[in-house]
């Protein structure tokens, strides 16, 4: 899934990836809109597990997705952006270029 690519093209990869696999499909089961690391990295584990990826590989998409402003984090709690809450009590297919659209329009 994750192939070699430029270093910015492999940093989107990674938060695509991240986003898309791990940590909105962890927000859909929660039925939440927070999550804490280790909830994370079990989730991490178990995808990266059943798609024989490398866990480092995708271990700095979760960094990336706080820089993008996409997630927040406060104390030990992770919390995506407000206006993500909508496609979650929807539970609808939020893409990564969704996210980054709705977390960019202010």
């Amino acid at each position: 899934m994750l192939t070699k690519k430029g270093k910015h093209a492999t940093a989107t990869q990674k938060r695509r990836f991240t986003w898309t696999d791990i940590v909105w499909p962890l927000i859909l089961e929660q039925n939440k809109t927070t999550f804490t690391l280790k909830q994370y990295q079990k989730q991490r584990n178990e995808i990266c597990k059943k798609n024989n990826i490398e866990i480092i590989s995708a271990s700095r998409g979760l960094i990336s997705l706080l820089n993008k402003e996409i997630i927040f984090k406060e104390n030990y709690m992770y919390f995506i952006h407000y206006r993500l809450i909508p496609y979650m009590r929807l539970k609808s297919n939020c893409s990564y270029s969704t996210a980054v659209h709705e977390s960019r329009v202010r």
